[in-house]
């Protein structure tokens, strides 16, 4: 009977071990630990002067994530793999255990990968990332109506200014890009807009039209609608705890009115 309950009461210390804020602060240490002895890896002269060390880092770090993850199996189970952080952890810690050659040098990049666990370990990362998710609805439809702007724009681009500018407008793809370059606001004036003015004096009356649309209108749709989807993920994570809190009051004081109805029954008796 002990040996079938010790593997039962190993899983229930082994939980509490993980769930704590301890542990939790301890592998975000050791993922900063390891994004900055990956970002050493790039200096020839830290890793001359260094390399031992930062190399045995990351094989300990890479012993610590997989210790982490097995533990984690072994409490949870399938239930490990409902939590979608989980899996993220789990995909990050296999692609930094793909061997990897200098003639698989992608590979190799890919470990720096491993600094996007501070997303799924740090709370209020997580609560940034899942309010960009819940907002994907709303981006993809104001990435459309922006697709839509632009495919005008560089229809009426390339018409008009193509024949002067082929290096810019010469093509709806190079309409597309020097837009896109309008958009951003780098170098747009002189680089583009004035040399094309110099040629056709009124092209500003598509220009600006163009840029007070895309960057100060539709790009700021892209910040309201990430912002918003944040604030009601935050809004619903906090109902979910008020819920939580109430539910525990009301099983305490269905506690307490037994207890109270016990001590009243015991007291009748008593008389």
């Amino acid at each position: 009977m002990e040996t079938s309950q010790s593997p039962q009461t190993l899983r229930t210390r082994l939980q509490s071990f993980i769930e704590t804020r301890r542990f939790e602060y301890g592998i975000t240490a050791v993922i900063v630990i390891n994004a900055i002895g990956l970002g050493l890896e790039t200096s020839p002269d830290a890793m001359a002067s260094f390399g031992t060390a930062i190399r045995a880092l990351d094989r300990i770090a890479i012993a610590i994530f997989v210790v982490e993850l097995a533990a984690k199996l072994f409490v949870y189970r399938l239930g490990f793999f409902r939590n979608g952080w989980n899996v993220f952890d789990l995909v990050i810690v296999t692609l930094a255990l793909v061997p990897a050659s200098q003639q698989v040098s992608v590979l190799r990049s890919l470990r720096i990968l491993r600094a996007l666990r501070l997303v799924s370990v740090v709370p209020s990362m997580r609560k940034v990332i899942v309010g960009l998710f819940s907002a994907i609805p709303s981006i993809g439809t104001v990435i459309v109506m922006l697709l839509l702007l632009f495919y005008i724009s560089a229809v009426m681009a390339t018409k008009l200014f193509g024949g002067a500018f082929p290096e810019w407008f010469g093509t709806l793809g190079s309409s597309f890009y020097s837009l896109f370059q309008i958009m951003t606001l780098e170098s747009w004036s002189m680089g583009i807009v004035r040399p094309v003015m110099e040629q056709f004096p009124y092209a500003w009356a598509f220009f600006v039209p163009f840029i007070l649309v895309t960057s100060f209108i539709v790009l700021n749709l892209f910040i309201g609608v990430i912002v918003n989807a944040m604030s009601e993920a935050t809004d619903g994570e906090a109902h979910d705890e008020r819920e939580e809190i109430l539910s525990e009051l009301r099983r305490l004081g269905e506690e307490v009115r037994a207890l109270r109805q016990i001590a009243e029954g015991s007291g009748k008796r008593a008389e």
